[in-house]
């Protein structure tokens, strides 16, 4: 296996302008064009925006805060490098939301900030799961149970999300809530767009010359267990590895990192998965518990 080449590579270096960019360009559409049309987003954000509302406390502040727990629940369950990446992302986002927040705001219409707010939203929070991180806490659990449980994180983040808004349909008003939730679905579309299979579950089929290495990567670092078949190249006439296993989106990063780790060609294939029934993207370990 080949060793890493340290923090300064390409592959780090490009995912660093991704988290940076994408949380930049977030933070710019929550306090341009969501905060002053009373718009609210999923998860963490979303809490923090309907909290700001009673406090006087800059929303940066309230979104670090309240993502704090979440982030030291994910070092321990998920791993460091996820979590690094997540918590720089979050960070980057507060601290722009802050400098956003004393600019002249973009709109104070409702329809626009739904349409105009979701679009901008969706290319922000796509770089950053491109760069291998998330913007939100809620991902970080999410991502957890649906390795515990057979849901997807999608299923479980939707879950979160209607909860939110339907607080803030009761706080604000029927129409906040639902434009929120219309938000929320342009926001989806756009990030299936700018991170291309955004999907949350993916299903991976490598065909490798070293396929039980892989094998082991993927275990030890995601917690995956894999399907390991036998094949062989109709022209070369060579025996193959197949791998098959099934991941989320918040692990795309690191598979394809040790991916880049493993010498020798490898073939993968990605694709969505709409539906899992059984526990079977579970490592042992987690079938234990």
């Amino acid at each position: 296996m080949k060793k890493s080449a340290g923090l300064f590579t390409k592959q780090n270096l490009i995912a660093f302008i991704m988290l940076t960019a994408g949380a930049v360009i977030a933070a710019f559409s929550v306090e341009e064009f969501l905060v002053p049309s009373q718009i609210f987003d999923g998860g963490v954000t979303g809490i923090s925006m309907i909290v700001g509302n009673f406090v006087n406390i800059p929303l940066g502040a309230i979104i670090v805060v309240i993502n704090l727990p979440f982030m030291i629940f994910g070092l321990v369950k998920l791993g460091k490098g996820f979590i690094l990446r997540a918590l720089y992302a979050i960070i980057v986002f507060s601290v722009f939301t802050s400098v956003f927040e004393h600019m002249k705001n973009a709109t104070y219409d409702a329809f626009l900030g739904t349409i105009f707010g979701g679009v901008i939203l969706g290319v922000g929070v796509g770089l950053v799961f491109r760069g291998g991180g998330v913007l939100d806490g809620t991902e970080v659990v999410a991502t957890y149970l649906s390795r515990k449980t057979s849901w997807s994180t999608a299923k479980i983040v939707l879950i979160m999300n209607v909860a939110i808004y339907l607080i803030a349909g009761i706080v604000f008003g029927l129409d906040r809530g639902m434009y929120s939730l219309v938000m929320y679905f342009i926001t989806s579309r756009v990030i299936d767009i700018v991170e291309i299979g955004r999907d949350n579950t993916k299903s991976v089929m490598i065909v490798s010359d070293d396929g039980k290495e892989i094998a082991k990567l993927i275990y030890e670092r995601l917690g995956r267990t894999v399907t390991l078949l036998k094949g062989k190249g109709l022209v070369s006439r060579e025996e193959k590895d197949v791998l098959y296993c099934v991941i989320t989106r918040a692990e795309m990063f690191e598979l394809r990192k040790l991916l880049e780790e493993v010498p020798g060609s490898s073939f993968t294939t990605i694709s969505d998965v709409s539906e899992i029934l059984g526990n079977h993207i579970k490592s042992n370990s987690e079938r234990k518990e």
